[in-house]
C-alpha cells in the first residue's frame, strides 16, 4: 500500500507598502484568487522564469545548424497576417465590425 506523503507547508512574511498591497488586493479579487494565493502564484512563476533564464540548451551539431538555418531564412509571408494588418482601425473610415 502506498503512502501519501505529508504536505508541508513554510510560512513567509513579508512588509509591503499599503500601495502594494491594495495593488495586489486588486489584482487577486479581478483574478478570483486570495492574496496569498495571488501572490504565491506570482512568486513562483517569477522563480520559474528565473530558473528557465539560467538553463543551458544543449543540442547537437546538426540540429544547431538546422535551427540557424530556419532563423537566417527569408521571411515568409502569412497571408491570415496580411490581411489583418490591411483592415482598417476602428478609428478609421470604413471599419466593419466583424462577428
Amino acid at each position: 500500500m502506498s503512502r501519501v506523503q505529508d504536505r508541508k507547508d513554510y510560512p513567509l512574511s513579508m512588509r509591503l507598502p499599503e500601495a502594494d498591497v491594495a495593488m495586489i488586493d486588486r489584482a487577486a479579487a479581478l483574478k478570483g484568487r486570495s492574496r496569498t494565493e495571488f501572490v504565491r502564484e506570482a512568486a513562483v512563476r517569477a522563480a520559474e522564469d528565473a530558473v528557465m533564464e539560467q538553463q543551458l540548451i544543449r543540442m547537437s551539431e546538426d540540429g544547431y545548424a538546422d535551427f540557424m538555418a530556419v532563423l537566417n531564412a527569408p521571411a515568409r509571408p502569412v497571408p491570415e497576417i496580411i490581411e489583418i494588418q490591411q483592415r482598417p482601425a476602428p478609428w478609421e473610415p470604413g471599419y466593419k465590425r466583424r462577428s
